[in-house]
């Protein structure tokens, strides 16, 4: 496992004469085609397919892109393929575009929750791990749509060393990046970061709450329990040092802290976390399992 906290410092950029084929054009392939474009890749080497025709013309309006109905119209001739749609619909996404598959060998790079690179391969007309087709495996998070995201990626042995630094270059623009030399562990992934935004949003509409309970005005409450987490998640990302050391640094003894991280782990904070995060990825097998 290798992760990428500052990816633009070393990774190659995508070759400007690549084209890349979007199949989806929702907030996650808004949020990489905005960071691609910043980063020096020309509109017109980018394609999305997606079927609402607003959103095609917002995309096109805003980046100078091409946009598509069809994903068929899209791919023709890109050598990277971002599969950005639902999981409940890639397999019928994948089995349509499994004829230029074939014909292309594009890189493949899926962003879908659940759904497997043998999966994928078998829909796009391979064998399973003997499909020529190379595929990245990606779970990218909510927060890649300030820049601020991290996704887990993983390769079939298909996807060379350029592969891999595409992928990587593609989805650094987003935030950080995590290689995952495991695939049964990108469920896991997907369960701590690709959820994870959700929790911490949790934590903060508890937190608000409780400041409300306490008499605190409505927006005082929600101003103090803001710049805290954000406070908290810049001490966190911009020191070297780990979560425990920094708890016990503001955690004074018989403290006000103190009293309130004991109600935490006497009602088992760190067990309920736990089996949270357990069960959604048990959860992702079960995405798998459905779309197969």
């Amino acid at each position: 496992m290798t992760a990428s906290p500052n990816p633009e410092s070393r990774i190659p950029p995508l070759p400007r004469s690549s084209t890349i084929a979007l199949i989806g054009g929702g907030n996650m392939a808004r949020s990489l085609i905005c960071g691609l474009v910043a980063r020096g890749v020309r509109g017109d080497s980018i394609r999305v397919a997606e079927p609402v025709e607003a959103a095609r013309t917002a995309l096109t309006g805003d980046f100078g892109i091409e946009a598509f109905e069809s994903g068929a119209e899209a791919v023709e001739g890109a050598g990277v393929w971002v599969l950005a749609t639902k999981p409940q619909v890639l397999r019928q996404v994948c089995e349509a575009l499994a004829p230029q598959a074939r014909a292309q060998r594009p890189l493949v790079i899926s962003i879908a929750a659940g759904i497997t690179s043998a999966q994928i391969a078998r829909w796009l007309g391979g064998n399973g791990d003997d499909a020529p087709t190379p595929i990245v495996r990606c779970m990218p998070n909510t927060p890649a749509l300030l820049g601020a995201g991290v996704t887990g990626l993983f390769a079939t042995p298909q996807v060379g060393a350029q592969g891999r630094a595409q992928a990587e270059e593609l989805l650094s623009s987003a935030g950080a990046t995590v290689w995952i030399d495991d695939e049964e562990k990108m469920d896991a992934v997907t369960a701590v970061s690709g959820s994870g935004p959700a929790y911490v949003f949790l934590l903060a509409e508890a937190m608000e709450d409780a400041a409300k309970r306490q008499g605190l005005p409505d927006d005082a409450a929600r101003t103090l329990v803001l710049q805290t987490v954000l406070g908290a998640a810049r001490m966190l990302t911009e020191s070297d040092t780990s979560p425990a050391e920094l708890r016990r640094r503001v955690t004074s003894p018989g403290g006000t802290t103190q009293a309130a991280v004991e109600t935490f782990e006497a009602g088992g904070l760190r067990e309920l976390v736990d089996r949270a995060i357990a069960s959604a990825t048990a959860r992702g097998h079960a995405l798998s399992a459905a779309n197969d």
